[in-house]
């Protein structure tokens, strides 16, 4: 029997293991389980695999894919640019990340948007922010990192708010978990009255359909889109990874 699985916390209401255990059963896949390993703190990964030896591979989701870095052999040399990662393969005694969020959100952003004539405001500065970054990088999108705390490379909310900056990035990403089901109230501080219909929202939380932030943008004439693609497909290059 082949294991696969998912760390992070929480995972109560994840997508992955539904996503593959339906893989397995519409392709009649008899060998191979899909676990999710429910960790409270990085420092429990090891035990993963230890008490796992039919461990095939793994995805990592929020809290831990930066924080698992550090304890992995090996990191494809993508995913060591982009700072993150996501998948884990285990292979001849040894952990390898890669990272194929920032592919799954590339393919998912260029099916939906008209051209890729836009600057981007990210909001959010973690795993999930990263890949986003290098995607748009990759596609040559100029984009502002928002986050709780202004820095180098990113402003604050604050900051957002009192330069009314939303006016001149019609590309918007959350990258974080606000609105993510059970939470499903919480939202990014904008001001949603510089929202316009040339505006497109995109939310990486998928449960609920549709959160606050995409309810909220639809109502002023924004075009939105959840992250429900961008996991499929990032969860079909972990698959790939997996079994080449």
């Amino acid at each position: 029997m082949r294991n696969f699985g998912l760390i992070g916390y929480p995972l109560k209401h994840s997508f992955s293991k539904s996503y593959f255990e339906k893989k397995f059963n519409n392709l009649n896949i008899k060998d191979s389980s899909y676990t999710n390993f429910e960790i409270k703190n990085i420092e429990d990964f090891k035990n993963i695999f230890s008490n796992n030896t039919s461990l095939i591979g793994l995805n990592v989701t929020i809290p831990y894919k930066e924080s698992v870095m550090k304890l992995l052999d090996e990191i494809d040399e993508e995913a060591a640019e982009i700072g993150s990662v996501n998948v884990i393969k285990f292979q001849n005694k040894k952990l390898k990340g890669f990272n194929t969020d920032y592919l799954g959100f590339q393919k998912s952003l260029i099916e939906w948007l008209p051209d890729l004539n836009f600057s981007a405001l990210v909001l959010g500065s973690g795993g999930s922010s990263n890949a986003v970054c290098y995607s748009l990088k990759k596609l040559k999108i100029p984009y502002k990192i928002v986050s709780r705390f202004s820095g180098v490379s990113k402003i604050s909310y604050n900051e957002l708010l009192k330069n009314e900056d939303l006016i001149n990035y019609k590309l918007i990403i959350n990258t974080t978990p606000l609105g993510m089901y059970p939470n499903i109230d919480s939202i990014p501080n904008l001001n949603f009255d510089q929202l316009t219909s040339h505006h497109y929202v995109f939310d990486l939380v998928y449960n609920p359909e549709e959160t606050k932030l995409l309810s909220t943008s639809k109502s002023k004439g924004s075009k939105i889109k959840n992250g429900y693609d961008m996991l499929v497909n990032q969860a079909e290059l972990s698959w790939e990874i997996w079994n080449k």
